[in-house]
């Protein structure tokens, strides 16, 4: 495996930027790519995700490894040291948005299956290079497993070159509470709705929320609010809605994150209102995604076979892996969590790597995916 022509395609893909349903130049390069490697079958979804096939010469299974070719944005005013689009190596690291998040997992897994021999492979690899992971964890790799009807899964976000058997999952929440209008200047004739929501910020405050002993605590966290009408002119709110940011624990339900809120003894004498948000996406096809925003938590044994494979893979190219679990939301929030199909994680960097100023990934890092890759294949699939 050339490793020069890995760092080369994960600096070129640095390069594209890719914000959420804009990530057609990633997805034109790596295609040409996978083209250029002489993958068995390159098609794009309706979804703009990119997906290579490497078939084996005997029959077997299908593992399929996903890495998404969206990325967060740059927060404005925030100073870079270095452009964050110019894919620099300072050193020995790629400086860049993505850069972690996960264009270098991408990269090695798209170098790793082109490598693999052919003639001991029973089954196929697969890569899907998926969209719109940063919005909508899983709904795009949903697609991709559709079509592929994999065996087993690899996800790529970042593990610090361990071993991932959960992770955490993410519900979006949204709360209203319901007030009354009446003229500002006569503000007893009304029932101010953002009061109301005060009430029940305060209660969520107090709010016990589980702990699990990989993932730690499952969290509650206020993103936004706004009052109805806004601007208020004049006019005391008489609606306001608040947006929870949930993470999930294994277990976990729809029923159980709502009524935790809404049963809340304090709360009952009030109008409120909480649902989980639907969210709707345009990807750069054109394809409109709507779905529920609720994805949930994942987790298997250590003593599971598919990671346990994992783990020999990753020993005998001289890795030293632990297991862990991701504390972020993750595409496998569809392909374990929903799908129930064997998942791993296992990529380059730290979780705390991503989204973050000065994104950079090592470079010896990535090159130690990429042999890692190629070693789990190796260990399913010979």
């Amino acid at each position: 495996m050339e490793t020069s022509k890995i760092i080369a395609f994960t600096q070129e893909l640095v390069q594209r930027q890719s914000l959420s349903g804009d990530e057609e130049a990633v997805a034109i390069r790596v295609r040409d790519e996978m083209q250029m490697l002489n993958f068995d079958q390159v098609s794009v979804d309706e979804n703009g995700s990119v997906i290579g096939i490497v078939e084996g010469k005997q029959p077997g299974k299908t593992l399929l490894f996903d890495a998404h070719t969206d990325t967060v944005g740059i927060s404005p005013g925030v100073p870079w040291e270095h452009d964050p689009f110019g894919a620099k190596i300072v050193d020995n690291a790629i400086v860049g948005r993505g850069s972690v998040d996960m264009k270098g997992a991408l990269a090695a897994m798209v170098y790793a299956a082109s490598n693999i021999e052919r003639e001991k492979l029973h089954g196929r690899v697969v890569v899907s290079a998926s969209t719109m992971e940063e919005v909508l964890e899983g709904i795009c790799l949903k697609s991709v497993m559709d079509a592929m009807d994999p065996d087993f899964v690899v996800i790529g976000e970042a593990t610090g070159l361990n071993i991932a058997r959960g992770g955490r999952g993410r519900a979006e929440i949204h709360l209203e509470t319901v007030g009354k209008p009446s003229h500002s200047s006569a503000p007893q004739l009304g029932l101010n709705a953002v009061l109301e929501m005060t009430r029940v910020i305060n209660a969520i405050e107090d709010l016990w929320l589980p702990e699990h002993a990989l993932m730690g605590p499952a969290i509650l966290a206020l993103t936004d609010i706004i009052s109805d009408p806004y601007p208020g002119h004049s006019v005391i709110p008489s609606i306001c809605r608040a947006t929870y940011d949930r993470r999930l624990l294994p277990g976990e339900t729809r029923v159980d994150v709502l009524d935790a809120i809404t049963s809340l003894p304090d709360l009952q004498d009030m109008q409120l209102r909480a649902i989980i948000a639907t969210g709707k996406y345009e990807a750069y096809t054109g394809q409109m995604l709507i779905c529920e925003k609720f994805f949930p938590a994942w987790l298997y044994p250590e003593e599971d076979g598919f990671v346990q494979k994992a783990l020999q893979g990753l020993n005998r190219v001289g890795l030293a892996p632990s297991t862990r679990a991701y504390r972020f939301c993750t595409n496998a929030a569809y392909s374990a969590g929903v799908a129930g199909v064997p998942t791993i994680g296992f990529g380059p960097g730290d979780e705390q790597d991503a989204h973050i100023i000065n994104e950079r990934l090592q470079i010896d890092d990535l090159v130690a995916t990429a042999r890692g890759y190629e070693s789990i294949m190796q260990e399913l699939l010979f």
